[in-house]
């Protein structure tokens, strides 16, 4: 549920900065709002994404990287860009200042629809932030008991790049998860397991049948993912990805998220890979 007026953010003050990579660029905020009635208000649901705004710098969409399970706070991961005047002034806040949140926007992971199934994850690089939402969500003990095995497959560049390391090891810790993290070259600490995320998926080959997969990268990694994902015997309506890159305004009014008929920010940004095969605009 979203506000009455959708231009409005409401006050967050930052609890926690967590800086998540050597490169000292992708930081998790933990935020908590101010007034109970917004929190209440606020319920997202796993592969939403919200505003985060700066007074004086303008806001930016972000994908929510806390489970809506989660009491108490939300959390964004959010990467500095060079040329990002709103993700920079956000990289230079304190805990205790404050910012605005709106939303949450789009659609969802379809997990409704999923339950009963074996589902297998597969992300890369910062893309990574909405499906961690969904895993803490799904080995939530009050809805682990809905979904048969979890398969999940996440690479970063180098070790230093990879997101919410603390969660990652006891995630592999666990046995009622398969948690394959890979790195494409490691480093003289780095003892696991190297290679390029479709390289990985095809040497794991998690099993198609009653299989959903959520999938979510770069562009370059949803390109090589595709293929030996249908190869492994995925339909493509059982494939679902995030044009999460693309969002904008968040309420589909500027124009910018267009793609095909779709606007990004409200039909989407999850869509199966059936329906993105229709759409010759939206080249993965």
């Amino acid at each position: 549920m979203t506000q009455n007026n959708p231009y409005v953010p409401l006050p967050v003050t930052i609890d926690k900065i967590t800086i998540e990579n050597e490169a000292k660029d992708l930081k998790t905020f933990q935020l908590r709002f101010e007034r109970e009635e917004d929190a209440a208000s606020f319920q997202h649901k796993c592969g939403q994404f919200a505003m985060l705004s700066v007074a004086g710098a303008g806001e930016s969409p972000i994908g929510i990287a806390s489970s809506p399970l989660d009491e108490g706070y939300i959390e964004f991961t959010v990467k500095r860009y060079p040329t990002g005047v709103v993700t920079t002034v956000l990289h230079n806040l304190d805990e205790g200042d404050r910012i605005g949140v709106r939303g949450p926007y789009g659609n969802s992971y379809p997990l409704d629809e999923m339950e009963g199934s074996n589902l297998v994850i597969v992300s890369g690089g910062f893309a990574f932030t909405t499906l961690r939402s969904t895993i803490r969500y799904l080995l939530h003990e009050s809805q682990r008991g809905r979904f048969k095995n979890i398969t999940a497959i996440y690479g970063a560049r180098s070790p230093g790049e990879l997101l919410y390391k603390d969660e990652l090891a006891e995630w592999e810790g666990r046995d009622d998860i398969e948690m394959v993290v890979t790195v494409d070259k490691g480093d003289e600490g780095w003892n696991g397991r190297e290679g390029f995320v479709p390289t990985v998926l095809q040497e794991v080959a998690p099993s198609a049948e009653n299989a959903y997969v959520l999938v979510c990268g770069p562009p370059i990694m949803l390109k090589f993912t595709m293929p030996p994902l249908l190869e492994l015997g995925f339909p493509p309506d059982r494939i679902i990805t995030s044009l999460e890159r693309r969002m904008s305004c968040g309420i589909g009014k500027c124009g910018r998220c267009n793609v095909g008929r779709f606007y990004v920010c409200k039909d989407g940004p999850v869509f199966t890979y059936e329906q993105l095969q229709q759409i010759p605009e939206a080249v993965l």
